[in-house]
């Protein structure tokens, strides 16, 4: 797996969506934990340790917002961390109104209720970055001695999931309903069955960590409510074989036929790894024991279906034609979206096609490339290129950048009608390995390759001409 990725080197470019999906994020942190989780601190101090964390949720926000994501999920615990005792814990908690009538946007509302500085600040984030936003806290709520359920010192101390919608309005909460062994926290009197709406993907069921392995209320949830995306806060700590973080959560989204957000904390001494977003067929994982740091997962997948998606063939977008800097040269590209098809992208004179089959599929992102033209750096000579290029994240930005490795399988024909006799076919493979051509040469003034599987993944099949006449 990769090293983590400070969010400051997270590319800029923001995505092109497909229709109908949606991209989400989720973080898997590494908290910043009491030394002394059993001390009994006074409020300050435990907003000081909890800021530390919401400032890496926050630099988090942000980096996940410039890569076009849509809603993030946080880890269970990540803000206050755990081993706490009851009365330990107090200091840590929000008040939270577990109210459905009641819309209040903390960000903008702070003074309506005491207690609530961890809420205002998640509610501030998901505001400015203009992003939904899920995460997890410790919350206190007071009451009376009439009621039978209620603890003897007067109050509930709920393990809560918050939603904030992208205006920072809280829009829906959570209290964890299978506590495992969380003795600082109270079982709600009654099962929250919650879920929340968004613009770009429909409803949302919300749960928390050991509830996956129960009917009440997750699987009630999507039931009832025939919910296709869950938002899911976990503290897991794996057990081989059969209940590892990545491995149960791919297995609940394939059984229930749901999109699963999940996002665990990072602590490997403890055996808690492992986060991912999660479609029913195909997932984006961090499983990681060796190293330290979070990861931010940033991923595009499918919301509702909407209706009548299979008559939509005949009327398809064009793919959107977009420019990035490729050895210093501005070269047009078109993305290579879908599992097969046919694209084109011109510059001046030249155009180039391709014809193309996803035969090992991934979630990485190749686009086609054309450039006619003066090559200025580093030496002045005239190019005309048509290449296919896998780009080194999932943005437009990153398209052009340095790869060394790839494992997608792409069989292919690449064309270009070069008004040169110069071409030089590229095709190189994962690990900066060679390969060759199944066939090469012209036809029809069209210079042409073409492969069926690679030896291993993609990183550039390419027609580099060089026009020595016009240097």
């Amino acid at each position: 797996q990769d090293p983590p990725t400070p969010p400051v080197f997270f590319a800029l470019g923001l995505w092109v969506k497909k229709e109908g999906h949606y991209i989400a994020a989720v973080y898997e942190h590494e908290s910043i934990l009491s030394p002394n989780p059993t001390a009994l601190v006074d409020r300050q101090s435990a907003l000081e340790l909890m800021g530390r964390n919401l400032d890496i949720y926050e630099q988090q926000v942000v980096a996940a917002a410039r890569q076009g994501a849509q809603i993030i999920v946080f880890p269970e615990d990540g803000i206050h961390g755990f081993n706490f005792t009851r009365s330990s814990i107090y200091p840590y908690l929000d008040f939270v109104l577990h109210s459905h009538s009641v819309k209040w946007n903390p960000c903008r509302e702070p003074y309506l209720f005491n207690d609530t500085e961890v809420l205002q600040r998640l509610s501030c984030m998901a505001l400015k970055n203009k992003i939904f936003l899920v995460a997890n806290l410790g919350t206190k709520q007071p009451c009376e001695h009439t009621d039978p359920h209620c603890p003897s010192d007067g109050r509930y101390q709920f393990n809560t999931n918050v939603a904030f919608s992208d205006d920072g309005v809280l829009v829906a909460t959570y209290r964890k309903h299978n506590l495992y062994f969380e003795y600082a926290f109270d079982t709600p009197p009654e099962l929250d069955y919650t879920l929340f709406d968004t613009p770009f993907a429909g409803k949302f069921g919300m749960f928390t960590c050991f509830d996956i392995l129960f009917f009440e209320p997750a699987v009630n949830l999507i039931q009832q409510y025939k919910l296709k995306q869950v938002v899911y806060p976990t503290a897991w700590m794996n057990q081989l074989p059969l209940l590892s973080a990545v491995e149960f959560q791919q297995a609940f989204a394939t059984a229930f036929n749901v999109n699963i957000l999940a996002a665990n904390i990072h602590h490997p001494t403890l055996g808690m790894t492992g986060s991912g977003i999660y479609t029913p067929v195909k997932s984006f994982i961090y499983h990681n024991m060796e190293s330290y740091g979070g990861k931010l997962i940033v991923a595009e997948i499918p919301g509702e279906e909407s209706p009548g998606r299979a008559s939509e063939k005949g009327n398809e977008q064009l793919p959107p034609i977009f420019y990035a800097e490729m050895m210093y040269d501005n070269f047009t590209f078109v993305p290579v979206w879908e599992e097969k098809g046919e694209l084109q992208v011109c510059a001046n004179t030249l155009c180039c096609y391709l014809n193309y089959q996803r035969a090992v599929s991934t979630d990485e992102f190749y686009a086609l490339g054309v450039f006619d033209g003066l090559h200025t750096v580093h030496g002045t000579y005239y190019v005309q290129a048509c290449a296919l290029v896998k780009c080194g994240g999932l943005s437009f930005s990153t398209c052009g950048q340095e790869v060394i490795d790839a494992t997608a399988q792409i069989d292919f024909q690449l064309w270009g009608n070069m008004s040169t006799p110069y071409i030089f076919p590229l095709l190189l493979t994962s690990g900066v390995t060679l390969d060759f051509a199944d066939h090469m040469g012209w036809k029809n003034n069209h210079y042409f390759i073409s492969k069926n599987r690679t030896s291993s993944g993609l990183l550039t099949a390419a027609l580099y001409g060089r026009w020595y006449e016009k240097d």
